[in-house]
């Protein structure tokens, strides 16, 4: 009797997160699978079942594959370029030396505005114009205007770099703060066994990162799926669609283009391919846990 009052009383203090979540995440989920296969326009009643037609639309609009193809590109070089180099610089910050605390400030700091803001301001500093800062500079030296952002190649290079530049410090930051967990008897037992530099850093620093990489990984590479801001407020998806991105596609087809049926079909594919890749991600971090217990 005594457990059966303590669950009770555990439900009652679950139950509003639980009605929260049904409101905002399990009744709009319901509605987004209902519309998908209906050929609902957002603001009319007046809608009829259109079977599997907007799922296939989803397959045959090019557009939406050329966002996919960007959006898988961005969140893969994100989370390798942030992880490559947010590392060693944690270490570094990790390290004593005059003004760290400064050090880490800073780094830390060009990650707190978003990336909205972000975008804004760099489309100013990348702009193509002789006006952007950059082609400015250049052009003191007697060098023409570069396309930053009206080049596709360049463009999907600015905003990649501008993501990975925007997220270092606080990934970096995350890093240090499982690298002060470290106890400083493992390398100092490994610099009485002879141990340099590279082995401390092979065999103990980077072991006891792991935890640190697979959560780190895990932001990176569902926050990178699911952009938005920061392509759009600096090219709006262009050149074309080459740094168009699969949530920018949901939101013109739903929104822009009053298609919430296909829309909404897109969303829930999405949505799909994203579990799958954050479960598929979850397993290999489980392993490679295992493999370094």
């Amino acid at each position: 009797m005594v457990g059966l009052r303590q669950d009770l009383t555990s439900f009652w203090f679950l139950l509003p997160i639980l009605a929260v979540f049904v409101i905002l995440f399990a009744v709009p989920l319901v509605q987004t699978i209902i519309y998908s296969v209906t050929d609902f326009n957002g603001y009319s009643l007046n809608m009829h079942y259109v079977g599997w037609k907007n799922y296939h639309s989803v397959f045959t609009d090019s557009s939406t594959m050329q966002g996919l193809v960007f959006t898988i590109l961005y969140a893969v070089a994100q989370t390798v370029l942030v992880t490559i180099f947010a590392i060693p610089l944690a270490v570094t910050l990790n390290r004593k030396f005059w003004g760290r605390n400064f050090a880490r400030s800073l780094f830390f700091f060009f990650s707190v505005p978003s990336l909205a803001i972000m975008g804004m301001v760099w489309k100013y500093i990348f702009s193509p114009m002789k006006s952007g800062v950059i082609n400015t500079i250049l052009g003191v030296f007697g060098l023409g205007p570069v396309p930053w952002l009206s080049n596709s190649t360049l463009a999907r290079c600015c905003v990649i770099f501008i993501a990975v530049w925007a997220q270092i410090g606080w990934h970096a930051t995350l890093y240090l703060a499982f690298l002060q967990s470290i106890p400083g008897d493992l390398y100092e037992q490994a610099t009485v066994d002879g141990a340099s530099s590279r082995q401390q850093f092979v065999h103990i620093t980077l072991p006891q990162l792991i935890p640190g990489i697979v959560t780190s990984s895990f932001l990176l590479m569902s926050g990178g799926l699911k952009v938005y801001d920061l392509p759009y407020t600096m090219t709006k998806g262009g050149p074309g669609y080459s740094t168009y991105t699969v949530t920018q596609s949901i939101i013109q087809q739903g929104i822009g283009q009053s298609q919430y049926g296909l829309g909404s079909a897109l969303a829930v594919l999405f949505t799909l391919a994203t579990a799958l890749v954050v479960f598929a991600q979850m397993g290999a971090a489980s392993l490679i846990s295992r493999r370094f217990q």
